[in-house]
Parts: C-alpha cells; sequence; structure tokens
C-alpha cells in the first residue's frame, strides 16, 4: 500500500466517520519514525497542507493525522466535503532531518539555497516552511524567501537575519 492510499482512505473513512484501520504489514513498512506533509489539491489548485517538520511517530500515523488535518482543519480553506473527495489529489512528501543552514550574509545565503530545499526559517518566535514544490511558483529566490518570511508574519525583510534549516523531501503523488 502507498503512502497516498493510506491518505485517501483515512480521509474516506473520517468522512463516514469510520476509522480506517491498516493491517499490520503496513504498519510495519511504514514504523519508522518520519515526518511528513501531506497535500490536497482541487483543479492544480491548493485545497489544504498539513504536516509535521520533526519525526515524533510512526510514519503510518504521521500520514494518518496530517491526511485528516490537511482535509478538515486547515484554516485556509473549509472543511473538505464528501463531494470534493472524488475531486481531489493528494501528494505525500516524506522530509528528511532537517539540518541547520549556516550563512554569512544575505548574498551567502542566497548562494546556497536551490530548489531542492524545503526551508525552515526561524525569526524571534515566529517560523514557517515551503516544501521544495513551493520553489515552482516562487522560482526567484528572494521572492521566495519573502514569501516564506511574510508567511511567518514577519515584514518581507526578516529572512536577511533570520535562522534557516533546510530538508529534503521524498514525494509520492496519485
Amino acid at each position: 500500500m502507498k503512502l497516498t492510499e493510506i491518505a485517501r482512505k483515512t480521509i474516506e473513512g473520517y468522512i463516514v466517520n469510520k476509522e480506517f484501520q491498516l493491517d499490520e504489514q503496513v504498519k510495519s513498512k511504514y514504523s519508522q519514525h518520519q515526518a511528513c506533509f501531506v497535500t490536497l489539491t482541487k483543479d492544480n489548485n491548493l485545497r489544504g497542507c498539513i504536516g509535521s517538520l520533526e519525526a515524533h511517530q510512526p510514519l503510518w500515523k504521521d500520514v494518518q493525522s496530517n491526511s485528516i488535518h490537511a482535509a478538515f482543519n486547515d484554516i485556509r480553506f473549509l472543511p473538505l466535503s464528501k463531494e470534493e473527495l472524488k475531486q481531489i489529489k493528494i501528494e505525500v512528501s516524506v522530509l528528511s532531518v532537517p539540518r541547520k543552514l549556516e550563512y554569512k550574509n544575505p548574498l551567502d545565503l542566497l548562494n546556497k539555497i536551490n530548489s531542492d530545499m524545503g526551508l525552515i526559517l526561524t525569526y524571534d518566535n515566529s517560523s514557517a516552511t515551503f516544501l521544495p514544490q513551493v520553489w515552482k511558483d516562487l522560482p526567484d529566490k528572494v521572492q521566495f524567501l519573502e514569501h516564506l518570511s511574510r508567511k511567518a508574519r514577519l515584514n518581507k525583510d526578516a529572512w536577511k537575519t533570520a535562522e534557516f534549516q533546510h530538508y529534503t523531501i521524498d514525494a509520492e503523488k496519485e
């Protein structure tokens, strides 16, 4: 069973108020503690995206939890309806362990980042992340970092003095 199948069956079960149970073989296959994001799209537009930055439970459990949250608890969207379920596409992104990104100044940071990286920006008590897929919509490095700063509810130039971690993903799409 693929991760996207786990996500879809979990959402389907939640909609009809019947918990989807995984068999022990699938649980064993995805038992390693890993973090993931579940992204829902409808007509190629974002419909929900929730995830974990740090591994804190078995991957199968993280997929199930983030699937429910992406479908029903992403504050940017109304909860997913039963009718919409057939229209959504699901992507599961499994994250590597985030690593600190050392840089000397904004230009050094711009030289070190690339479109294979997911980035976590931290500044004071604010933080935000963009998965590597966001580079498709924001290929300009400065714009990418400005949008990430705004996502963290900061000034667009906060990235110039923020702390960063980076990660890669292994993504699976329907």
